[in-house]
């Protein structure tokens, strides 16, 4: 399976019925593809929209319907769009009960680092700081490495986008919990062994003992 669609598939199965989710640019854009059509998810932008369905088929995309990163996306019947002080206020109120972002680098201690690579032209912070703080679950939707370099570290290196607010880690490789002991592995992907995930992970991994195969 290729690895985006693995982490997309494992992280919808996190979402519960009736929640609110925020889908990040990139990446996270594919969880909506993979929800339990049984579950009565609404998923917002914070561009201004709540109930954005799966990502259009190739062809048929509206360009005068878009996401916080300019991609193009669907409307669920019953969708609202508003104006983004009602859309940071839904944030930063509290009413997201999960966000899903992609991220250059993770620390143990929940630190992320998503927005920009010094020296390097970015489109800027967007909403990730304030969706990393009002939301109430935070999940890193991210490839384990990058160009073979650990993106899990003991510190991150780059500027942080938010301190402490990481909840869940989902790569190609495995499934990790923030704990206040560290990164806990609590599930692994068919094929991989432990060694291979602390091999390309720079934190410490610490292994549950209920560690179990990676769902799909």
């Amino acid at each position: 399976m290729n690895p985006k669609e693995l982490i997309a598939r494992r992280v919808a199965k996190e979402l519960k019925d009736g929640d609110v989710v925020n889908l990040g640019i990139g990446l996270p854009t594919m969880v909506a593809n993979f929800v339990d059509h049984d579950l009565d998810i609404t998923f917002q932008s914070e561009n201004g929209m709540l109930g954005l369905g799966p990502v259009p088929e190739l062809g048929l995309e509206d360009y005068d319907l878009s996401n916080a990163g300019g991609r193009p996306v669907t409307m669920t019947i019953g969708g609202v769009f508003f104006d983004s002080a009602t859309s940071f206020g839904i944030i930063r109120g509290g009413h997201v009960d999960a966000t899903v972002l992609g991220s250059l680098q993770v620390d143990e201690e929940g630190n992320i680092a998503n927005w920009i690579i010094p020296g390097k032209m970015v489109p800027g912070m967007g909403g990730a700081m304030d969706l990393l703080v009002g939301a109430k679950k935070v999940i890193v939707a991210m490839q384990h490495t990058s160009n073979g370099k650990p993106k899990i570290l003991k510190k991150c290196s780059l500027p942080f986008t938010a301190v402490n607010e990481v909840d869940m880690i989902v790569t190609e490789l495995g499934v990790m919990e923030i704990t206040p002991q560290g990164i806990l592995l609590t599930e692994i992907a068919p094929g991989v062994t432990v060694e291979e995930i602390q091999a390309v992970t720079e934190a410490t991994l610490i292994i549950s003992e209920n560690l179990k195969n990676m769902e799909n």
